[in-house]
């Protein structure tokens, strides 16, 4: 082995260990620290290890707060948003993969730049519009039922900001597919949309999997849109739900590490369970480019 190749993998196990160091770290400590009680956590110098695994703390994240409704509610709120934005991501997608539309490029170049709209642009002109539109009908004008305090009032945002991310990396995937697969299922009598669920969409799997992981956790993570549209406490998602554990004149990191460490919990399963899918999808769509 030369000098060059000695160094670059000491570049490459360098670089490994900083990634692990940065996110397998903060979880450890994150786990630690929910079984320790406020007095271990105040002592100093700074202990690791907790002496005793203290498990009252989750049971408190419960008792202090509908815990079970959060988690319900984010799972409710975010595998809707990941049904209908890869569903209609997979018929945009698709259209910009095999249909020759008139202004393809500017159509992209579009979505490339309102994905990069910021969700703080938003939520002006979204409250205001989930708020309703109080004009007399005579008007003319459409009057939009009060969406605040529902679960649209997230859903529709969460659907809106994921659907360019989803559209473009579909759209790769789709372009991966042969087209002779799809004329041969036309053939047969299959519609443009019959051969998009049936021939296209199944071999297309790990791409659909890794955009729906991709909203599926944005989704769960968000914050800033949950505590503006939703009010109602039984109404509020897992990152928004945490907050509530903050006393007056106290911080409980305890309880709060283990309210965060359960929310952390589903998003880890959901990764582990498709872990195949979602790495076959990250290389070939990086394979596309």
């Amino acid at each position: 082995m030369n000098l060059r190749t000695f160094s670059y993998r000491i570049m490459l196990y360098l670089g490994l260990f900083v990634v692990i160091v940065n996110g397998v770290f903060p979880a450890i400590w994150l786990l630690l620290t929910s079984f320790k009680s406020n007095g271990e956590l105040q002592r100093l110098p700074i202990t690791y290890l907790p002496d005793t695994l203290i498990f009252s703390n989750y049971v408190q994240v419960f008792e202090r707060n509908p815990f079970g409704r959060f988690l319900f509610n984010s799972a409710f709120v975010s595998l809707s948003a990941t049904l209908i934005c890869v569903f209609f991501a997979a018929l945009a997608g698709y259209a910009l993969a095999r249909l020759n539309l008139p202004g393809r490029k500017i159509i992209l170049t579009g979505i490339v730049m309102t994905s990069m709209f910021p969700a703080l642009v938003l939520i002006v002109p979204l409250y205001r519009l989930f708020r309703g539109i109080d004009i007399n009908p005579g008007a003319g004008v459409l009057m939009t039922p009060n969406l605040l305090d529902t679960y649209w009032a997230l859903i529709i945002p969460y659907v809106a900001l994921s659907l360019p991310i989803a559209t473009l990396t579909l759209t790769s995937f789709f372009q991966l597919i042969p087209r002779d697969l799809e004329s041969a299922a036309m053939v047969d009598g299959s519609s443009r949309v019959g051969t998009l669920f049936r021939i296209v969409a199944p071999l297309s799997a790990p791409g659909i999997v890794t955009a729906g992981i991709i909203i599926f956790v944005n989704s769960w993570n968000e914050f800033l849109l949950g505590l503006t549209f939703i009010t109602d406490k039984n109404m509020r998602t897992v990152p928004v739900g945490i907050t509530f554990y903050q006393d007056e004149f106290a911080f409980p990191w305890a309880i709060i590490s283990a309210a965060v460490t359960l929310g952390i919990v589903p998003l880890v399963l959901l990764i582990l369970f498709f872990q195949k899918r979602l790495i076959s999808g990250l290389t070939a769509g990086g394979v596309k480019g």
